[in-house]
């Protein structure tokens, strides 16, 4: 049996929430966490963890030196514009790249952007008690009269519904969700004081192969069908809970003769060389996914 799945594009998205009172939403980028200091010694550039990450992208680093006053510190998402979207698997390229030439040659290829959504520091003043509203007029004062240019990039920010609810249709350009932010808030380094939306939807998929057994599966490796009939690998599930699997093992038969993907190999994920043992299964079952895009 051969199973024909819908068009890629029809699914099914959750409903979209509804903008908080007394709040602003912003879009939650595909990228890293990090925060740019302008020091008088230099330029420091950490994750959200505190990794030191200044050398990785000395894109970020000098144009901080030639466009930021000095004690001045940003909070925003480093990320990087491969086509028509945001790269991850780039980014975390450019991290396996720490310094030096390697460094310097993946900031040509491969140049990253701080979209900058947060000013807790500017030309020496402390702004991490001023509320979030004034921060904001703040930030987007900083952007038009230094000015501030690329790498450098303004996060969106709206009070307007219809605005944030627009904001969703970016997914396939490289928007996760939404953060929202109470007006109010003072900034407060280290608290999830955010509220966040991320962006899901069910489709369908099916199974090609599992990690673990048939009979007793760990994720399972999914695909979906072209127009010429190819079955094409797609993507693999988190670990399965154990219902899960419970409920799949009965549903899942070892591939008998030839399959879709003998001979193909899988990694561990983007960006790995770690490749996963795998055991191929009959494609005939068709799961429902819920999908973070």
């Amino acid at each position: 049996m051969t199973w024909t799945l819908p068009d890629p594009m029809l699914t099914t998205p959750v409903p979209r929430p509804d903008l908080p009172p007394r709040a602003a939403a912003e879009p939650k980028w595909d990228g890293y966490r990090a925060q740019l200091a302008r020091r008088a010694d230099g330029v420091l550039l950490r994750s959200r963890q505190g990794t030191d990450m200044t050398a990785a992208f000395p894109e970020i680093a000098d144009a901080a030196l030639a466009q930021l006053p000095g004690d001045t510190g940003l909070d925003g998402e480093l990320v990087v514009w491969e086509g028509e979207r945001l790269a991850f698997e780039r980014l975390q390229q450019r991290l396996a790249r720490r310094r030096g030439a390697g460094a310097a040659a993946a900031a040509r290829t491969w140049p990253a952007h701080l979209v900058v959504f947060d000013v807790v520091r500017l030309a020496g003043a402390d702004l991490t008690p001023w509320p979030y509203a004034r921060r904001r007029a703040a930030l987007e004062t900083l952007f038009a009269d230094t000015p501030l240019t690329a790498p450098f990039t303004l996060c969106p920010s709206t009070t307007d519904p219809a605005t944030a609810r627009d904001w969703l249709t970016w997914t396939s350009a490289g928007l996760e969700g939404l953060c929202f932010k109470r007006l109010s808030e003072p900034y407060r380094a280290g608290a999830r004081a955010w509220g966040k939306y991320k962006v899901r939807v069910t489709t369908e998929a099916i199974v090609g192969a599992v990690t673990g057994t048939p009979a007793a599966p760990r994720t399972l490796l999914l695909g979906r069908y072209d127009g010429t009939g190819r079955l094409r690998y797609t993507g693999r599930t988190v670990p399965l809970a154990r219902t899960a699997t419970a409920a799949l093992a009965g549903a899942l038969a070892p591939a008998v003769g030839e399959h879709p993907w003998t001979g193909r190999t899988f990694t561990a994920g983007w960006g790995s060389r770690d490749l996963l043992e795998v055991a191929l299964v009959d494609p005939q079952l068709v799961v429902e996914v819920d999908v973070d895009v």
